[in-house]
């Protein structure tokens, strides 16, 4: 049968018989793969050492012809070794994959492929805050399934003052003028970089980033209560 090579990175595993696994794989080109690893928990096995998560491996599968195919070889190609160094960075990374294949269907572009690797790459990075991470990762998210609220018009269709104070209307998802609102232009611009491709290296030293940062946090977690079920 056709043999077929992709990169991957894996979303979940589940212990099948006695010593395989069905692996989730987030592909490139294919979107989300099932494959069925024959002894991948043997103490010996030549797979399981491609599988692993928080890296990136080239793969060769064969599909099936239900929805598992059978993987047939793996190389790791790029090992996140210090996320594993630190059990919040090992949280957040489990939280981050499981976000991810709850949001998404199957059939996906490599865009999310890339924004997984590039937030593994971040949690890697032992200088960058998590919190800065875990919130970087939910614009992405939003943006890449449309999710992206209004950053440029107010509810009236107004562009956003400098001037103004706003609260946030999560049905329009959209900015409402309010005399005492607690958002501001500085929290604007924060979420327009937020939701923009920026990296958490470069977010992360923006002049203060943490008192804006937590005070878009709540908006953040209440839009992804609302947009991820």
């Amino acid at each position: 049968m056709k043999q077929l090579v992709t990169a991957g990175i894996i979303l979940s595993r589940t212990n099948y018989g006695e010593a395989d696994r069905i692996i989730t794989v987030l592909t490139p080109e294919q979107g989300k793969l099932r494959l069925m690893v024959r002894g991948a928990r043997r103490v010996k096995s030549k797979l399981a050492g491609g599988i692993e998560l928080f890296t990136v491996s080239d793969l060769t599968y064969i599909p099936g012809k239900g929805e598992i195919g059978t993987l047939v070889s793996s190389r790791m190609q790029r090992h996140f070794g210090n996320i594993v160094k630190q059990l919040d960075r090992v949280q957040l990374g489990y939280a981050l994959i499981k976000l991810l294949n709850r949001a998404t269907e199957d059939q996906l572009d490599s865009s999310y492929f890339e924004l997984l690797a590039r937030a593994f790459a971040a949690l890697d990075d032992q200088a960058i805050d998590l919190d800065l991470v875990q919130l970087w990762f939910q614009a992405q998210l939003f943006r890449l399934n449309g999710q992206t609220p209004n950053l440029e018009t107010d509810a009236d269709e107004q562009p956003l003052q400098a001037t103004a104070r706003y609260n946030f209307d999560y049905d329009a998802m959209t900015f409402r003028q309010a005399a005492e609102g607690p958002i501001t232009a500085a929290h604007i611009k924060f979420l327009r970089l937020l939701f923009s491709d920026h990296q958490p290296a470069t977010l992360s030293r923006i002049q203060d980033r943490v008192q804006l940062q937590r005070a878009i946090q709540p908006l953040i977690e209440n839009i992804a209560k609302i947009q991820i079920r």
